[in-house]
């Protein structure tokens, strides 16, 4: 594999190598899955270790990888960044609503792109649920030449960027730079200048089978004001439902209608605030810098940090960077000079902005990412502390189903695995989500419910039930004692998304004989608390511009 670090003599002399060397970590990993160990990651960047193990530590302190053992893997934390790139882009903000609803409309998976170089960048997707499912997601990269946006794109081209997508080619003619590809030649560049030309021409563009055989897609650009990014409109669809000439006949109209109504939203969006004064986002870095010892490197945390200034802003100054940071004016433009060398922020005279590479740091990887899988390195964590099996559950209907499970190993466990279903009335979580839901949905779903008499203490009187939901409504979580299963205790917690909902809910479950129920509250409750937390920090972070699923 070729070094992820840039030669040297490429650099130029301003360049933070900390900044470069964490970068190329963070780039291996992605390109690796998301886990590789140390000594795998020394090979892939061809970084000295000690190097390697002071940037995976530093990371570790962002929460942008986990280290377990020898182990490096990537956590929905380092979302982050590309969440920066997007909010700062706030396509995806205005238009996702619109384009779900157009998905919704047209029974067909939509997406919207925008142009990365001689390929381009997805930054939505609204996908149909069926058996041949688009497994594209948010972030992902594909070469121009064999998409339906890549052609609106390429026809604004100039000379030296037909030069480079012709040196691309000639460098990688299967296009095997992209993993998602079926490995075959793309078309002749003939073929693909004359599709330019006629998006020029015709304002859309068909795809019949080019990324794949059977995927079939339309594209119309946005007719968003000049200096604008250039954004696609695109509906996928497979010749098991039209032939690329149908999707054209019977979308294209509907296509171009709904893209105008898109540019006309986006062009109605209020401005920006202005920058806000007296900024610290990297003023944690300097005390980080004392706790953590030499390990720690404070310039490649300093150099992310510049990253997620752009959070929620335009393009930026460097003036405005400095403010938002914290930092001084020469530390800011030096992480600003590393990440233009490295493709990450452009800059136009005196304004800097974030590229679609900053989505090359693990977003597409990350942005798959479930809630079950985002919390069990949590749930690991929780169990280990307090020594019981911990879990996460979602409500379906009457009942609860496991989504995620830590189990303790010890003669007398509670035996219950991910997949387990169990009625909802009688369980700690179950009482948690119920009490989470609207009265009116709360009360059909209790109509629905026959509760049975498990043990001598389930709750099965209606009054009962309801007051028991109000109590654990009003404490914030519950504690069920024997109604299960006589001598099963269990706790739980809600785990809420960044609207406020009770997505899910995390429980300890433990033998009625390991601790009282004092002890539960008081051992047990504030690590569960501190546990859902951080589940719930990252699930906030990811579900941001993507659509995390339970499981």
């Amino acid at each position: 594999m070729p070094s992820l670090v840039t030669a040297p003599e490429a650099v130029p002399a301003e360049a933070v190598a900390p900044l470069t060397r964490g970068l190329a970590v963070l780039r291996a990993l992605s390109e690796a899955g998301g886990t590789l160990s140390l000594s795998g990651l020394q090979r892939a960047t061809a970084l000295a270790r000690s190097s390697v193990d002071r940037a995976a530590g530093t990371l570790a302190v962002m929460d942008y990888v986990r280290l377990e053992g020898r182990q490096v893997a990537l956590t929905p934390r380092l979302m982050e960044l590309g969440n920066a790139y997007l909010d700062a882009l706030r396509l995806p903000e205005l238009l996702r609503e619109r384009a779900d609803r157009l998905a919704d409309d047209l029974d067909e998976s939509v997406s919207l792109a925008v142009p990365d170089g001689d390929a381009i960048r997805f930054i939505h997707q609204a996908t149909r649920r069926r058996a041949m499912a688009l497994s594209f997601r948010i972030g992902d990269r594909l070469p121009a030449e064999r998409t339906a946006p890549g052609p609106l794109f390429a026809a604004g081209w100039s000379p030296g960027q037909w030069t480079a997508w012709r040196s691309r080619q000639a460098d990688d003619p299967y296009a095997d730079a992209f993993p998602f590809l079926p490995h075959r030649p793309g078309p002749p560049e003939r073929d693909f200048r004359d599709r330019a030309a006629a998006a020029r021409t015709d304002g859309w563009v068909l795809d019949d089978q080019l990324i794949e055989p059977g995927l079939v897609a339309l594209a119309v650009p946005l007719p968003l004001p000049a200096g604008s990014t250039p954004c696609a409109l695109s509906v996928v669809s497979h010749t098991s439902r039209h032939s690329a000439a149908a999707l054209r006949a019977r979308l294209l109209p509907r296509l171009r209608a709904a893209a105008g109504e898109m540019a006309e939203h986006v062009a109605r969006a209020p401005d920006r605030p202005p920058v806000p004064a007296g900024g610290s986002l990297a003023s944690w870095t300097t005390a980080s810098k004392q706790d953590r010892g030499p390990l720690f490197v404070e310039s490649l945390a300093r150099g992310l940090t510049v990253v997620t200034a752009f959070d929620g802003q335009g393009p930026l100054t460097l003036s405005a960077v400095a403010e938002l940071t914290g930092l001084s004016r020469a530390t800011a433009r030096r992480a600003l000079i590393t990440l233009a060398h490295l493709g990450y922020v452009a800059t136009e005279g005196r304004a800097h902005r974030l590229t679609p590479r900053v989505l090359d740091l693990g977003y597409p990887l990350l942005a798959g990412t479930t809630l079950a899988q985002l919390a069990e390195p949590h749930l690991r964590r929780l169990s280990g502390q307090v020594g019981e099996s911990a879990s996460l559950a979602v409500l379906d209907d009457t009942t609860v189903q496991y989504t995620a499970r830590a189990a303790t190993r010890r003669i007398m466990n509670v035996n219950l695995t991910v997949g387990t279903r169990l009625p909802a009335y009688a369980t700690s979580l179950g009482r948690v989500l119920l009490a989470d839901l609207p009265p009116a949905e709360r009360t059909a779903r209790l109509a629905r419910i026959e509760p049975a008499a498990l043990t001598p203490r389930t709750l099965t009187r209606r009054s009962d039930l309801e007051a028991a939901l109000a109590a654990t409504a009003a404490a914030g979580y519950c504690l069920v004692d024997g109604e299960l299963e006589a001598g099963l205790r269990s706790l739980a917690v809600p785990v809420r998304d960044r609207a406020g909902r009770a997505v899910a809910a995390c429980n300890v479950a433990l033998h009625s004989g390991s601790r009282t129920l004092d002890e539960c509250r008081e051992e047990i409750l504030p690590r569960m608390r501190d546990a859902v937390g951080l589940i719930e920090e990252d699930l906030h972070t990811a579900e941001r511009f993507v659509r995390v699923a339970p499981a």
